[in-house]
């Protein structure tokens, strides 16, 4: 390519920063600046002074603490993958409360425990029919728009829109496979008022959650199709799932590193169909899958990354209201960053 006058800016300095500190190497980024049309004598400089940088110097020193940090995630995941059941999620019936705070929860290690909430009213009187007759004339709020936004979960907020509950009940039974529209926890603010009718029918699971509190969970709702992106919680979760199956692909909270976090909480691993050649790095990660159906409710520990996809037209509810702390959001400063 042809040079021109071009001046290296401050925003190709940084390119260059980033990139030194991601170890590539100085004739890689000095084609690449050539190639962008770039003087090479100028480019040469600019690497160079990059790395004689007492500032470019300091970054190497932080980089390195955050690699051993790095290694001793690593650490953790080896150990864990060591268990004999490191590689699956377990299934538990009505898990002790005990048992499972001692063995999952404070370990952070995901467990899928049966019959957990069969005393619910919901188990056996929700239904597409039963929400109409309940509900159908409430005001809700739904996502649109999904498929058509990229980032749709980052953008979530842009994406939301008023109807009523009957017409988004009908258009959830009669839609085919899709992920355009979909009600979430991101929706909870109208909904849960909207919806208190429901809120009888799901009382406090009191084994493991606090009926004091008043987080009182989550209404998720929407057709076969529907997707959640991954990306990990500041919390520990519940996902109850009451109507329809969901398959779940998790990773390890001791993976992040290959993750491609580019953004607060969120990945840009594609989970339904994970593409190894642009993320070789999560040929590292540890993936562990999972059918959740009807009756099941899936602990999803803190920091663990996950991607959800709908099987069946699908209701799922979800709890924060841990017995034991789940404050864990207090020391986390990077929401418009990593």
């Amino acid at each position: 390519m042809t040079t021109t006058n071009r001046s290296i800016d401050d925003e190709w300095r940084r390119w260059i920063g980033e990139n030194l500190l991601l170890d590539a190497p100085p004739p890689a980024l000095h084609g690449a600046l050539v190639g962008h049309g770039f003087d090479a004598a100028e480019a040469s400089r600019e690497i160079e002074a990059a790395l004689a940088s007492p500032y470019f110097q300091g970054a190497t020193r932080l980089r390195n603490r955050l690699r051993k940090r790095e290694w001793i995630l690593s650490v953790y995941g080896a150990l864990n993958r060591m268990r004999a059941t490191g590689g699956v999620i377990e299934r538990r019936e009505r898990l002790s409360r005990d048992e499972f705070f001692e063995q999952y929860y404070f370990q952070n290690r995901p467990v899928i425990i049966t019959g957990a909430f069969d005393f619910w009213p919901a188990r056996r009187t929700w239904s597409f029919d039963y929400f109409r007759q309940r509900c159908g004339d409430r005001e809700v709020e739904v996502q649109f728009g999904r498929e058509s936004d990229a980032d749709y979960e980052i953008n979530q907020p842009t994406l939301k829109r008023l109807m009523r509950f009957g017409e988004y009940v009908d258009l959830v039974e009669r839609s085919g496979a899709t992920n355009d529209f979909y009600m979430t926890a991101n929706n909870t603010s109208q909904n849960r008022t909207a919806l208190a009718a429901l809120w009888p029918d799901v009382p406090t699971i009191d084994t493991y959650l606090d009926a004091a509190s008043p987080d009182t969970g989550f209404f998720w709702m929407g057709p076969a199709g529907t997707k959640t992106p991954f990306h990990h919680d500041l919390t520990n979760n519940f996902m109850a799932q009451v109507i329809g199956r969901k398959q779940i692909k998790l990773v390890p909270l001791v993976d992040t590193p290959h993750m491609a976090n580019h953004l607060h909480c969120y990945s840009q691993v594609d989970g339904s169909a994970i593409d190894y050649e642009r993320f070789p790095s999560m040929h590292n990660a540890q993936l562990i899958e999972c059918t959740l159906a009807p009756g099941e409710l899936l602990f999803l520990p803190i920091g663990w990354w996950h991607y959800v996809e709908g099987l069946d037209a699908s209701v799922t509810m979800t709890f924060t209201n841990f017995l034991q702390s789940n404050d864990f959001s207090r020391h986390y400063a990077t929401y418009h960053e990593l």
